[in-house]
């Protein structure tokens, strides 16, 4: 993982961003996966990092992983759960931190059907947001197995960041906590 930065410093002027590595632990059963850190999330060295994403707290609420708690603790005890987390997109062109201003055209895809290939318990995918919905269908689910990708339950998640401000922050909140409820009491696939 890349040092922190300085929260305040500003990009380099290519504004070219990466994610970082996977955080994933042994027998992940959900990958939760967003579009690309955002500028805050970069300059702090963690995903989601900005203060008002909804995505740590919600984390607090269902897993005892919020935003009070170390990084790396929160990392523990969702890897504990079950819980992967990591970004569709591996790099791109991206002005500023919304995935609007994403270039079209700059995208590269993180290796996720690598990252099934190697965590075979992984039976469920959540997608926080729109642009990471529409990255995962566009460049991930073509390198897909077609076996593989039939035995993946795929969820459709509101956005957390703080720029989704069309959805009230309680209906969020419901959507995520009912998805996810319904993923972590899926029994496990016996050929795991």
């Amino acid at each position: 993982m890349p040092p922190p930065r300085d929260a305040d410093a500003p990009l380099p002027v290519t504004h070219r961003v990466s994610s970082f590595p996977p955080q994933v632990g042994a027998g992940c059963r959900l990958l939760l996966l967003g579009s690309v850190p955002s500028v805050r999330s970069l300059a702090l060295g963690q995903s989601y990092g900005h203060p008002h994403n909804l995505f740590w707290p919600l984390m607090g609420e269902m897993f005892q992983a919020g935003p009070e708690l170390p990084y790396a603790e929160r990392i523990r005890r969702l890897h504990t759960r079950g819980i992967g987390i990591w970004d569709v997109l591996r790099d791109c062109e991206r002005p500023g931190s919304l995935d609007a201003s994403i270039v079209r055209g700059s995208e590269v895809a993180n290796d996720i059907a690598g990252l099934l290939a190697d965590q075979p318990t992984i039976r469920a995918i959540g997608l926080n947001g729109g642009k990471a919905q529409e990255a995962f269908r566009r460049h991930v689910v073509p390198t897909l197995d077609a076996a593989r990708l039939a035995r993946l339950t795929v969820l459709a998640l509101p956005s957390t960041s703080p720029a989704n401000a069309s959805m009230p922050a309680a209906a969020k909140r419901e959507r995520w906590r009912v998805l996810l409820t319904q993923v972590d009491n899926t029994p496990a696939d016996p050929a795991e």
